[in-house]
């Protein structure tokens, strides 16, 4: 059987779990819309003060072994930023059964971190020699994990994470096991199983450790780990996918009672079907928005991640160019960047407008969607902020993808669009004054003199052999900043990986972070947040001075 072959099938198959569990059929959804002459929408408050998940990315899977790496060209429009560009943050990858196949989606990897995306990866099985075979509910030849075989299992997966670090991609994160309650097809993991694994072995995984990625968000999977403080001692992210998950089910009380210091990740999806070359199918693509916005302000999210980016029900087509449902996922994985936060907002102003909002520093997103057949008149108020200037807006509808639009007008902390029928809108603003430009700077500005520097916060945070460091910048001066470097010196031992919001160069002894497209500009009180991933030798010190645009910075 041929690799297509066996991807047709395991999509043919949750096509039909898909209908079992009762998904909603797509021509019914987009009867529910009901046309209507335009009208005007109750205002959509967004409140900065009032924030809520601190968000990790959007991303999607590669998987060379099942559809083919993806070409050089098409790396660069999933990862980088800009027009046409996804804009993607985040990427899944597999772990190998067999170590022969470890450094099959490494091209790939190793260019998303150039770009600055966050690479994870998930298993399907262990190593043969790991796996005895049982009979599960009547159906011989299931597949496990040998009671004998957690630490083996749990050092083949260190393994894999040691392997793409030596090869320029540190991993974020390691999942314990694909979909382990849907897995015909592979491995099978009980909640106990995943446990105990989890209590007794995923202590010795170099990387943050994901659980249980079950495939429909069923909480019977979590909910055990989220009650045992050993086993979540040893977890980083819960990890789910959400195919056929209702809306009603995506909150998780449990997770928000007993889940601090921990992330909550959305790792699998496509929605609302996988039909051949439905990745343009319009206003269909609407739904993606829809449930990316449910995910978001409903499960409150931290990640979003399709499942094969390129492919004809994909954010990418076959040949390369960005979908329709690419279009969605880019109006909010373009802006929503790694470290912005969901803030407050008015989910539902009106009847199919969808209405989500994002802070980082003073800057604000704001992304809306409107699912009926015609314009809506809507209106955005900033609570706390009285700040006027100009709001750089997108727009996708039948037509056009993520296409700029000439700028709005904000007043007094409001402003007003007219939202077209059936499309999706994201806009970027600021409520530190001035105007909104997220686009890229040619040259830094000097740094105004006359007082403190800039304020420069820095924390590590380091685990065996890696650390993480978590960046801000402040202007405290009175002029705004027009593009910014951010200088300093790494202590020895240490080496950047990957990083975000800012391109650093080279990896290690002095480095220079420099502004991307979406944030050159910070304007006088304004804030940006940066950081990497690096590996240490047992050094794990901070930076001694920092200097922005050649002006020492104050260190809080």
């Amino acid at each position: 059987m041929t690799q297509d072959q066996r991807e047709q099938r395991r999509v043919l198959s949750r096509r039909t779990v898909l209908t079992t569990v009762g998904a909603v059929p797509v021509l019914a959804v987009a009867a529910s819309v009901v046309g209507a002459t335009e009208a005007s929408a109750a205002a959509a408050n967004v409140n900065p003060s009032a924030p809520r998940q601190t968000v990790k990315g959007f991303g999607a899977m590669s998987h060379a072994a099942w559809i083919g790496d993806l070409t050089a060209a098409q790396r660069d429009t999933a990862f980088g930023n800009g027009d046409g560009r996804l804009g993607l943050s985040l990427l899944r990858i597999p772990v190998g059964e067999n170590q022969s196949d470890w450094s099959r989606d490494l091209a790939t990897a190793q260019r998303a971190v150039a770009l600055g995306a966050t690479v994870f990866a998930s298993p399907w099985n262990p190593p043969a020699a790991m796996i005895e075979t049982f009979t599960r509910n009547g159906q011989a030849g299931q597949r496990r994990l040998k009671a004998g075989s957690y630490a083996a299992y749990a050092k083949h997966l260190n393994d894999f994470t040691t392997h793409l670090r030596n090869n320029g991609v540190s991993l974020y994160a390691v999942s314990v096991q694909n979909e382990p309650d849907y897995a015909t097809e592979w491995t099978w993991w009980t909640p106990a199983e995943i446990t105990r694994f989890l209590r007794e072995n995923a202590g010795s995984i170099s990387t943050r450790v994901i659980a249980p990625e079950s495939f429909q968000y069923v909480k019977s999977m979590s909910d055990p780990i989220l009650n045992d403080s050993a086993a979540l001692a040893n977890v980083d992210i819960i990890g789910a996918h959400l195919y056929g998950t209702s809306y009603a089910n995506f909150p998780y009380p449990l997770f928000k009672q007993k889940g601090a210091g921990k992330e909550l990740w959305m790792t699998e999806v496509y929605y609302p079907n996988s039909t051949a070359n439905s990745g343009d199918a319009w206003p269909e693509a609407l739904d993606v928005a829809e449930h990316i916005h449910h995910a978001m302000v409903d499960a409150e999210f931290q990640a979003y991640v399709w499942w094969y980016l390129r492919r004809s029900y994909g954010p990418m087509r076959e040949d390369g160019q960005i979908s329709k449902r690419g279009a969605m996922m880019a109006h909010f994985a373009r802006f929503v960047r790694p470290g912005y936060v969901r803030i407050d907002a008015t989910a539902n102003p009106a009847s199919n407008v969808y209405v989500s909002a994002y802070r980082d520093g003073d800057t604000v997103v704001v992304v809306a969607v409107n699912k009926n057949s015609s314009a809506v008149g809507q209106q955005f108020t900033l609570a706390g902020t009285t700040a006027s200037g100009s709001v750089a807006n997108w727009l996708t509808d039948s037509s056009r993808n993520v296409a700029p639009q000439g700028a709005l007008t904000m007043a007094n902390g409001s402003f007003t669009v007219t939202l077209p029928a059936r499309s999706a809108m994201t806009f970027v603003t600021t409520i530190g004054g001035g105007t909104s430009s997220p686009g890229p700077s040619n040259s830094a500005s000097p740094v105004p003199s006359g007082g403190p520097g800039p304020r420069v916060t820095y924390t590590v945070s380091p685990w065996s052999s890696g650390l993480t460091a978590a960046i801000s910048i402040t202007n405290t001066g009175t002029a705004t900043i027009d593009g910014w470097t951010l200088d300093f010196t790494l202590p020895p031992g240490q080496s950047i990986t990957s990083g975000w919001n800012a391109t650093f160069s080279p990896s290690s002894g002095r480095v220079s972070a420099r502004n991307v497209s979406y944030n050159g500009t910070l304007a006088p009180g304004a804030t940006v947040d940066l950081g990497f991933q690096a590996t240490h030798t047992g050094n794990t010190s901070e930076p001694a001075a920092f200097t922005l645009n050649g002006i020492p910075c104050t260190v809080a």
